[in-house]
This record gives C-alpha cells, sequence and structure tokens, in this order.
C-alpha cells in the first residue's frame, strides 16, 4: 500500500470482536484529536445494513450503506467468533467485487477467513491469531499464514485480534503523521510502545509456564514442536541434557504432570483446534496430532474434555450472547468455552 490511507471502511460481521474492532477505530480519533483537525474519516458496514452483534452481545449500528458510501482507500472485514457461519455466497461475492475494483482490504482478528474463502488471499502473507494457525494452514494451503501480529502484504492488510489492531492502525498511519504523533497516540492509551509487526504473539513459554526450571521450559518447547511426531521421554531427555528420572521429578514438582500427561494435554489442544477449526475427518486429526489410532484420540479426547471429538462439530446456538472472549473467538461452531 503506497498510497495515504485517510478513509477506512469496517465490515462487521455477526458476532465480531469488539476489542479488535474498537483498537482500530479509537487510533484514527485520537490521530484526529491530537493533530486538531480532521485527518481521518471511518465508516461501519454491515452486510445487510442492520446493527450486528459483537461477541460480547453487545450490538453496533453501521453508519453507512456500502454502496451509497464515499469511496475508501481500506475496508476491514471484522470477524470473531463461529466466523463460518457468518460468511455466506452473498459475503464472497461482494468481496470478490470489491477486489475487481481494486479497494484495499483487511481483515481484523478472523476476518481473515472470509478473505481467504473469498480467494482473496491466495498467493498473499497473511496474519491470524496463534489459535487459529494450523486450522487454516490446513484448510488453504494456498495462503502462507503467518504469527505475526499483522502483515501488509500489497493490497492486502490481516491483523491478528485482541489489542494488535491499534499496532497495526499506527504502523499504517505513521508515514503520514509521523513518529512523534504517533508515539503521542500510544500514550494516550497507556500502551508502552508500537509493536512491529514481527513481535510475537503469544507469552514466551518461560511465562506461561511461570518460570519453571529451564530443562521443562526446552522440554515443552520441543514438545509443541513435535506433534505430529511425538518425542518419546529418551529423546527429550538427551535433547534436554537430563536424565528421564530427573525430567519426571521436574514436571512432576512444577507442574503436579508427568511429562506424558503434558505432552498429551497439548497433543489433545491441537487436535481440538483442529476439529473447531477445520473439516479435517477425526481419523485425519488424529494422525495430525500423533496418536497411533482414532480410537486412541477419541478415547484420551474423552478423558481430558469429558466428550468425544466428534462433539466439537455440533452445530452453533441460534439465540443469546456469542459464546467465547472478546478476545478473538473461535473459527468453527463452539463445542466448548
Amino acid at each position: 500500500m503506497t498510497a495515504p490511507l485517510t478513509r477506512f471502511g469496517f465490515l462487521t460481521l455477526r458476532h465480531f470482536s469488539m476489542i479488535a474492532f474498537t483498537n482500530a477505530i479509537e487510533p484514527l480519533r485520537m490521530a484526529n484529536y491530537l493533530a486538531g483537525e480532521t485527518i481521518y474519516r471511518w465508516s461501519v458496514y454491515s452486510l445487510g445494513g442492520q446493527p450486528e452483534e459483537a461477541s460480547n452481545g453487545l450490538s453496533v449500528s453501521p453508519t453507512a450503506l456500502l454502496d451509497d458510501s464515499p469511496p475508501l482507500d481500506i475496508l476491514f472485514v471484522c470477524g470473531g467468533i463461529d466466523v463460518p457461519h457468518a460468511v455466506d455466497e452473498r459475503l464472497v461475492q461482494l468481496l470478490r467485487r470489491l477486489a475487481r475494483e481494486r479497494l484495499n482490504l483487511g481483515a481484523l482478528c478472523t476476518g481473515a477467513y472470509a478473505l481467504a474463502r473469498a480467494g482473496l488471499l491466495d498467493g498473499y502473507r497473511c496474519a491470524i491469531h496463534w489459535e487459529n494457525l494450523w486450522g487454516l494452514r490446513e484448510t488453504f494451503p494456498g495462503i502462507v499464514f503467518t504469527p505475526d501480529l499483522f502483515v501488509v502484504d500489497r493490497d492486502r492488510c490481516t491483523c491478528t485480534g485482541g489489542i494488535a489492531p491499534l499496532d497495526m492502525i499506527l504502523h499504517l498511519i505513521t508515514p503520514r503523521i509521523g513518529r512523534t504523533l504517533a508515539a503521542g497516540i500510544s500514550e494516550q492509551f497507556i500502551v508502552e510502545r508500537i509493536r512491529d509487526s514481527k513481535d510475537r504473539q503469544r507469552i514466551p513459554i518461560a511465562a506461561r509456564l511461570g518460570g519453571c526450571n529451564p530443562s521443562i521450559i526446552q522440554a515443552a518447547a520441543l514438545m509443541e514442536a513435535n506433534i505430529e511426531e511425538p518425542l518419546t521421554l529418551e529423546e527429550l531427555a538427551h535433547m534436554t541434557d537430563v536424565s528421564q528420572r530427573q525430567l519426571q521429578r521436574l514436571f512432576h514438582r512444577s507442574l503436579g504432570l508427568t511429562p506424558a500427561q503434558y505432552y498429551v494435554t497439548l497433543r489433545l489442544r491441537r487436535g481440538r483446534e483442529l476439529l473447531q477449526q477445520t473439516a479435517m475427518p477425526i481419523t485425519s486429526v488424529a494422525v495430525a496430532c500423533g496418536f497411533r489410532s482414532p480410537a486412541h484420540f477419541s478415547k484420551s479426547y474423552r478423558a481430558v474434555f469429558g466428550h468425544p471429538p466428534s462433539q466439537e462439530r455440533r452445530p452453533p446456538a441460534n439465540s443469546g450472547p456469542a459464546r467465547g472472549s472478546g478476545r478473538s473467538g473461535r473459527l468453527a461452531a463452539p463445542g466448548s468455552k
């Protein structure tokens, strides 16, 4: 994107993420406030022109109709939980038409799923929430999904959920407003610094595990990197330079689990993501998570989550506030949470 972006559009989908949506708009508002002039304008749209309910149960009304709106520089599709059920053929055709009209297209949170479904991200790099990386890589192999906070690739701009849209918008507007004003916006929102696109999404594994022994942290990182073909306890011990017995003691003392229990739970969580976010057969999911048979996978899954893998694919509820957090939400029909 070489031309300055001054007019932004936000297309809200059913059960969109409110935190991602507001973190994209607020930097534009604050830029105008600090500059003392209207540099940026934005409009909110919905596919049917009616208020759209966010994942937290609150509704946002559109401020304009897309076909009657002044020309935009970029349109962001705002996704959230259960996004496949919010993406229909009408939306796909609309996005394809806008792409043919050379409009820059972006996505917040799982809104990238809509662009992917429309075939508008093939050959592009794309940012998506870490929880959705594996599922979307399986579903859309022609897209280069990255763990970056956000990605600007030619005429496509994709971003993870949570507060990452704030960093992305600041990145997009800094060339026009300058670093000093961008830093002022960040300071107004009590944000210590503007993160780069390459900043990590996830909390470092050492922090997630509460500052455990370095051997545990190293072993856990090896487990995360070897899901489909799990390492043996002997291999983990050798690669972390401790004995098998010592590794067992360290895990039990720090986490209350054996290395095997920690590992299988990690693999089952990956399986849960694939079940919720893809149409992969359960047999394929079991193989992708390193289980020797679907029966073993199903038995282990029920033991940890209290229900069989097939239950993760039940249809979503038709009423009531969307289930899940305001963070980013899942891609497919909720089976839990």
